[in-house]
């Protein structure tokens, strides 16, 4: 048996993390002999320079440089260094820690060059606000929930932190997870041969094509106005609602000729439906294929192959990811509206939303725009397709917006700074809420669309103010995934009766009118277009969706409802224990054509 060496092991190990961070081959063996021993020995060849100005230094200046000590070889496979990571954070807590850990918290000053003897809150938050320039962001892709997988942000040591930026590099930095120390690290490895007393640079955008991503993803290092760049951004076309999904095949047949069951036999991979689903026309079964009705958690995609079976029904309509996705929900509402004279806000209903991936340099320069007009500027960025409130960010600062699609595709959203508040007594104060309605639809052509009558009630734990943006009960409420916040319950009945005590100048029923004339607004322009860009018929689909909303203060004393976002397969917990008829209704509606006091249509 051949002896396999430590290179080997690590090899067998890494080799594909190497190969995708674009790691020369000749430095292979260092990294092991370097991470095995431990040796960071940057300081040999680096030295580290701080920079004076004859003026008070900017934002996006750095503080310190690196330059070379001796001429480098990017072909001596000696010249690669391993650098260590002074902090490793996730965004919702950052703030917290630097509050925590005075040396972290002056460690972090010296290297941005900031000032750590005013009060230690206002420090914090400078820190916070100039970190984005020296961080750098992995997620660990295999971490077995979704909370482990969410984006890491980490700062480098004092060598690491030093690199300048520039359009023309001479070395490279690239993360790398040791596995069996499950640690990692950054490496700093020339690309071509540096002289002595030469800077380090590295290219900050590294791989960002096309003129203005390019100037977006540098401004927290090179500051540019995008003033020459028009708010309104670009339709795109079918390519980019097909791209990153699955294609679906369209159903083969216009109507449906359905022969009506004494009953119908259902395969729910739901447990609620499975639990609650108790109306005598119907009957739970354990195969698919004797079903008559299929109630899938997971994505249908051959509405093709379905058409064969005419009589069957399924939970999904091709291509309603025009509402369920959070970038395509944007265009999908857009369609209400032409754009004229960049009048962005003229779509009430929908809070202003760009795509940070297609439509960075709109965004940029309306977020400039709204800056010189000193109208407020805060902003909350999500992920296109993660629900429960992870990964999503609420920010005023531009430099920390356009970095963080380096974590994923994102959208910004102009973030709801009046929002009509609910008092709370137990919290001392008025807060934040949002209005689930569980929203049904039955046709596309034509539109046939329901509201279940009771909607659903999340409410923040903290007063409402504008700052402290990381304090997820202030700002946030998502309530019931966190076994250790306290999530308040409140049935529609009652929500009602405060709501006439709390604003008694504001009758529900108007607001409520609002709010569904809202919803049949956006199925319209989701129906609007032919597949891909807009929902397809399909005899034997039906849609069930939760859409959440907030209520804003519009033009002084006007209620305006905003919609937030359309959920696919829904949390449908609460409302079946609160009205346990709950999908007895909806089944009824969807497959029996029986209405019910509960369900209005839109």
């Amino acid at each position: 048996m051949g002896h396999t060496s430590d290179l080997d092991v690590f090899l067998n190990l890494h080799k594909n993390q190497l190969l995708s961070s674009g790691i020369p081959e000749i430095y292979w063996k260092t990294i092991n002999q370097k991470i095995q021993n431990q040796t960071f020995n940057a300081g040999e060849t680096f030295q580290l320079m701080q920079i004076s100005y004859d003026e008070e230094k900017s934002a996006h200046e750095p503080a310190w440089a690196l330059q070379v000590k001796t001429d480098v070889k990017h072909s001596d496979p000696k010249q690669i260094y391993l650098i260590d990571h002074t902090w490793t954070f996730r965004v919702g807590h950052a703030k917290n820690q630097l509050l925590e850990f005075d040396t972290l918290r002056s460690r972090l000053c010296s290297i941005l060059g900031l000032d750590e003897t005013l009060p230690k809150e206002e420090v914090a938050e400078n820190v916070f606000a100039n970190i984005w320039k020296l961080c750098r962001t992995y997620s660990v892709g295999n971490a077995e929930n979704i909370e482990d997988r969410l984006p890491v942000w980490y700062v480098m040591d004092e060598i690491g932190s030093a690199v300048i930026h520039s359009d023309e590099p001479n070395c490279r930095i690239v993360p790398f997870f040791h596995v069996n120390a499950q640690i990692t690290y950054s490496l700093l490895f020339p690309i071509r041969d540096m002289q002595e007393e030469e800077f380090v640079f590295v290219d900050f955008a590294e791989g960002v094509q096309g003129k203005y991503e390019r100037a977006a993803a540098l401004l927290p290092w090179v500051p540019q106005l995008f003033e020459d760049v028009n708010f309104k951004p670009e339709m795109p076309g079918p390519d980019y609602y097909l791209s990153g999904h699955i294609e679906e095949t369209l159903p083969e047949i216009e109507n449906s000729n359905v022969v009506f069951k004494e009953k119908y036999l259902v395969y729910a991979e739901y447990d609620m439906v499975k639990k609650y689903l108790t109306h005598d026309k119907f009957q739970l079964v354990d195969n698919e294929n004797d079903a008559d009705i299929l109630w899938y958690t997971k994505h249908f995609k051959d509405f093709a192959e379905l058409s064969k079976s005419p009589n069957k029904f399924v939970n999904q309509f091709p291509f309603e990811y025009v509402i369920t996705v959070k970038d395509l929900l944007a265009l999908t509402c857009r369609k209400f509206i032409n754009f004229e004279n960049n009048t962005l806000e003229a779509l009430k209903w929908f809070p202003v939303t760009f795509n940070l991936k297609t439509e960075i340099a709109n965004f940029v320069s309306y977020f400039q725009h709204r800056e010189s007009k000193k109208l407020d500027n805060h902003w909350i960025i999500k992920p296109y397709n993660l629900a429960r409130s992870l990964d999503i960010h609420i920010t005023n600062n531009l430099n920390y917006i356009v970095r963080l699609p380096a974590t994923g595709p994102k959208i910004a959203q102009k973030y709801i700074n009046n929002p009509v508040l609910f008092f709370r007594p137990e919290c001392n104060g008025a807060v934040k809420f949002d209005i689930r309605y569980v929203l049904l639809l039955k046709n596309v052509n034509p539109l046939q669309a329901y509201v279940y009558k009771e909607f659903f009630l999340r409410f923040a734990n903290k007063p409402f103010v504008m700052k402290d943006f990381h304090d997820f009960e202030k700002h946030f409420t998502v309530m019931n995934y966190d076994e250790n916040i306290t999530m308040k319950h409140m049935l529609c009945a009652e929500f009602k009766r405060e709501w006439k005590e709390q604003f008694p100048r504001h009758d529900w029923e108007n607001v409520e009118k609002s709010i569904k004339d809202m919803l049949k607004n956006v199925l319209k322009c989701a129906v609007k277009e032919k597949p891909p860009c807009g929902i397809a018929h399909s005899p034997q689909s039906r849609g069930l969706y939760a859409a959440d909303l907030m209520l804003e203060w519009d033009e002084g004393e006007k209620i305006q409802p905003k919609l937030l976002e359309i959920n696919w397969i829904p949390d449908c917990k609460r409302a079946c224990e609160y009205y346990p008829d709950f999908f007895n209704d909806i089944f009824a509606l969807f497959f029996l054509n029986e209405s019910s006091d509960n369900i209005a249509e839109l």
